[in-house]
């Protein structure tokens, strides 16, 4: 169509390929091709002139607008790359988004206020493309080769039980006594039922525990630990008050649960939009300044 216009507007094959940085035979080809597709003539050649049959002339006045409406529409996608602005659709676990991420949106939301977040808490790890969200946040992020990854912090985690618990089934002194204790698992855990701790010479134990209790979100595990339930291995930021209150004992101090990342993914790194990119900056700096303390 672009040929077609421009062979129309210069009159003349060899001058719309040098505004199109395209030899006049090319463009002969080109709407020939066009000419073919459409089962119609739209130009009348002669040796000395160019003139457009009816055909043509209706096609033309067409493609003037469609032509016009791409412009457009391209200039919209480049603006919405550029600037950011529109929906941005979020997923995150429920205890990281409610205790990490919610303190932050009301200043992300000031800074960007043509942006607006739709944001949904699940530990279901879901599809990204499938589902229709444009980002994800992941604690405890397993590779997934078709999505983008971006760390955004580390999160410790803790091996803790409530006193009560302890005072009832005694406190474990090695890893492998976990085997002999009741155990509340994370169902999301990539580890499933085997529970791995570092200790301070570098050696790693894995353990198969057990328990009575499965849950797919931290904070029922926490409730159920507080009621002494079990020994319960989760990050610090959902049991930390807990355990600077005491009314959790951290256990085994000389071993402890590998730290785990969390990360932004998003489905393509090239042409990001604005609203993707900007969010993720912003947590990145926001995540650092929780790690340093500022």
């Amino acid at each position: 169509m672009r040929v077609f216009a421009a062979v129309v507007e210069t009159e003349s094959f060899t001058a719309a390929g040098t505004r199109l940085d395209l030899s006049k035979a090319v463009v002969s080809k080109y709407v020939g091709h066009l000419e073919d597709h459409l089962g119609t003539r739209l130009l009348n050649r002669t040796t000395r002139k160019l003139s457009l049959t009816e055909s043509g002339s209706a096609y033309y006045e067409r493609c003037v607008q469609i032509l016009a409406d791409v412009e457009e529409a391209e200039q919209v996608a480049g603006q919405l790359t550029a600037m950011p602005r529109g929906t941005l659709r979020v997923t995150m676990p429920v205890s990281f988004g409610r205790i990490r991420i919610a303190p932050l949106l009301n200043d992300y939301m000031q800074r960007y206020p043509d942006v607006k977040l739709d944001v949904t808490l699940s530990d279901r790890r879901v599809d990204l493309v499938e589902d229709g969200y444009d980002l994800a946040i992941r604690v405890g992020y397993v590779p997934e080769s078709e999505l983008i990854a971006r760390k955004l912090t580390t999160e410790r985690v803790v091996l803790c039980a409530a006193p009560s618990y302890l005072g009832r089934r005694g406190t474990p002194a090695t890893p492998e006594a976990l085997r002999e204790h009741a155990c509340l698992i994370y169902s999301y855990a990539s580890t499933g039922e085997e529970w791995v701790l570092e200790g301070g010479d570098g050696k790693r134990h894995a353990v198969r525990i057990a328990g009575p209790m499965r849950v797919n979100n931290g904070e029922m595990l926490l409730a159920a630990a507080l009621d002494g339930a079990g020994i319960i291995r989760e990050p610090h930021f959902i049991v930390g008050d807990d355990l600077h209150a005491g009314r959790l004992v951290a256990l085994l101090p000389d071993f402890r649960p590998p730290e785990i990342g969390v990360y932004a993914l998003y489905p393509s790194r090239k042409h990001l939009s604005a609203k993707v990119r900007t969010f993720v900056d912003y947590l990145v700096v926001r995540m650092a300044e929780k790690t340093t303390g500022a």
